[in-house]
């Protein structure tokens, strides 16, 4: 049987197993961890799912991580909280965290809370759609491993600091801008290295601040950190032309809200002897500015007049953000989640290591 699709439910639970088994996580912490990778994957975006566990395993074993750590709150005020997660799971710790920023908003309407010392914890949508779930704007931020140049720079000082923002319309699906301040995130390299091999030009530079389309080489430099020149662009590209300096500065404010405001590590200092990943998670309920449901409406009826205004020649629609993947998410539902067969390769190589069947659809 060709491999292509398998049952979302059958597949979370086989990470999840994978998880507990091979990477020495809870089974609460693999549970949360399986569900947010197998989402990712079933909303289009295979650079940060199912095929992560390399990622968390690598870090495990070289000692960067925590399996076992469990997060803590070191600071907190009605409105605002300080989490140190130990260099446990960065799934576990933004669970803990975004769960706590939306109780303490029912309470006082809004919640800042910052972590500092975490892991990867996937994509970024997933928690600020909590926070939508629960009737309110949600907001996940976090620094990554280095990967972004300042401009007019060469050396990788930031990470892809990606932004997410989801508003509840009432409706699904929310409105949920979700991107990386780069021009891609590193995963997306990592996947067009696996695929092949190379990428589109405007991504990424060489060590001498030269366009490349090599993604072996960049994933490889970024990930193995043997140099720290040559990385991602941010947004807009090289120069301030198109708009670079804007980009940079939405990486750097996503920096300096995550580690600045954490007391954490900044991004070059990111999966040094530990993974010291920041966050910043918030939660405000609509009714702060009125009535919540009106704004929901109001919110849902401008992104109808876009939705519906005039397209340009040859186009068939104009999408709202988050659109495609709720609309690939349900798909995945009905007919399996997709995984390309380099992750299904990837999966067969942890499967041996650990002992446990190969996952068949």
């Amino acid at each position: 049987m060709e491999r292509t699709r398998v049952d979302f439910e059958k597949l979370k639970t086989y990470v999840a197993e994978m998880m507990e088994k091979g990477l020495g996580y809870s089974r609460e912490t693999s549970e949360i961890a399986a569900t947010v990778l197998v989402e990712a994957d079933a909303r289009g975006h295979a650079s940060h799912g199912t095929a992560r566990v390399a990622l968390y395993h690598r870090l495990i074993s070289n000692g960067k991580a925590d399996p076992r750590g469990v997060a803590e709150i070191v600071y907190e005020t009605p409105v605002s909280m300080v989490i140190k997660g130990n260099n446990g799971s960065g799934f576990a710790t933004s669970k803990m965290a975004m769960e706590k920023t939306i109780e303490k908003a029912r309470t006082s309407g809004t919640c800042m809370t910052t972590i500092r010392e975490s892991g990867h914890f996937g994509m970024a949508g997933y928690w600020a759609e909590m926070a939508a779930d629960a009737g309110m704007m949600g907001v996940a931020l976090t620094n990554t491993i280095r990967g972004g140049i300042p401009l007019f720079g060469k050396e990788r000082l930031l990470g892809t600091n990606p932004i997410c923002v989801a508003i509840p319309t009432g409706k699904k699906p929310h409105f949920m801008l979700d991107m990386a301040t780069t021009t891609v995130a590193i995963g997306k390299i990592e996947v067009a290295a696996r695929r092949e091999g190379t990428m589109p030009i405007g991504w990424a530079v060489d060590e001498d601040g030269h366009d490349t389309s090599d993604a072996v080489g960049v994933a490889e430099r970024t990930r193995s950190g043997k140099t720290n020149f040559g990385g991602l662009l941010f947004l807009g590209g090289a120069g301030e032309t198109l708009g670079g300096h804007k980009g940079y500065g939405l990486g750097l404010l996503v920096e300096l809200l995550t580690a600045g405001l954490s007391l954490g590590a900044p991004t070059y200092e990111t999966y040094g002897q530990k993974c010291d990943v920041c966050h910043y998670f918030q939660a405000t309920r609509l009714d702060l500015f009125g009535d919540g449901a009106k704004i929901g409406e109001h919110v849902e009826s401008i992104l109808e007049k876009l939705r519906t205004s005039p397209k340009a020649e040859g186009q068939e629609r104009i999408y709202i953000h988050g659109e495609k993947e709720f609309e690939r998410r349900k798909k995945a539902l009905a007919e399996g989640v997709y995984l390309d067969p380099a992750t299904w390769s990837k999966l067969d190589e942890f499967a041996d290591l650990f002992g446990m069947p190969r996952l068949v659809p």
